[in-house]
């Protein structure tokens, strides 16, 4: 009796047919131009969406994509069959977990609500390894998990300022929407500068190495740098004073007053120093029309 020959398969073997409603088709395009997730599952979403109606071969999609036919043909089967969430990786097999849970949580306790018995300040990864039995290793893979810093400290400050809201806003739209025809500008000092002078001359910057500065340097005592920042251009208008006064500040307001053309507004954003609330200041500011001064939140 003669055998039926069958039909060896070939490139242009058409497989599974792959239908979207609107709903999957919006999921699958925001998964393929997704940057936050994997590139293999934006890569099989992309080849779900290529693989669209009834007339597409997986070769076709191939050379679309630029992959190889035999993973279109897997991925657009895994589809036909499961649906989505067999695009996902599943578990893979491997070493069994050697750290429980219950090790785990007694872990992040000890770090989050306890201090090493020798006084020390914070927990180091070899003191926890020996206090909970957990290698070294496995201990800073569990910190680095959960964000756990314990070697790190930040400051914070929390301001008492009963308009802190207010000025806050005033400050910060200030710099978001400066007002038409005016200069907005960042005014602030710092005190106590040292004036320093090196005792050689600098060495200029060459092939083959870098600048050099003299280690050793003479005292000339200290200065006070007062400064305006603009906020459109970063330019910065600075001056040197001997001492640090309400003198010394509202010279520094008539130096900024001849430099900005007269036709401009002047916004100066200052902080809460004592030199800037003086008496004196406050009636040079009120007698300039085109002066106006924001105080930030103490």
């Amino acid at each position: 009796m003669p055998f039926a020959l069958c039909p060896l398969p070939n490139a242009h073997t058409r497989t599974s047919n792959i239908e979207l409603t609107d709903v999957e088709r919006a999921e699958f395009v925001s998964m393929a131009r997704s940057r936050a997730l994997p590139a293999a599952l934006a890569l099989r979403a992309r080849i779900v969406l290529a693989c669209e109606g009834a007339d597409k071969a997986s070769t076709e999609v191939a050379t679309r994509l630029a992959i190889d036919r035999n993973t279109v043909h897997k991925w657009r089967a895994r589809y036909a069959r499961d649906r989505i969430a067999e695009l996902y990786d599943g578990l893979r097999p491997g070493r069994p977990r050697t750290v429980h849970d219950e090790r785990v949580a007694e872990l992040i306790y000890k770090t989050l609500h306890t201090k090493p018995a020798d006084g020390s300040t914070h927990w180091s990864t070899r003191e926890l390894a020996g206090e909970t039995g957990i290698s070294k290793s496995t201990v800073a893979r569990y910190l680095k998990v959960f964000q756990l810093k314990p070697h790190r400290v930040e400051s914070f400050k929390l301001s008492t300022d009963p308009l802190f809201v207010e000025k806050r806003r005033d400050v910060v739209g200030l710099y978001l929407s400066p007002p038409e025809n005016a200069l907005v500008l960042c005014v602030d000092e710092k005190r106590q500068c040292q004036a320093l002078e090196r005792t050689q001359p600098m060495l200029p910057l060459g092939l083959g190495y870098v600048e050099g500065v003299a280690h050793d340097y003479v005292r000339h005592g200290i200065t006070t740098l007062f400064a305006a920042l603009n906020v459109l251009n970063g330019a910065i208008l600075a001056e040197r004073k001997p001492r640090h006064r309400h003198q010394e500040f509202l010279s520094f307001l008539r130096s900024i007053d001849k430099a900005v053309p007269p036709e401009l507004e002047v916004h100066c954003g200052v902080d809460n120093d004592a030199s800037t609330k003086r008496p004196k200041v406050k009636a040079w500011v009120a007698d300039g029309p085109r002066w106006y001064t924001h105080f930030i939140p103490t």
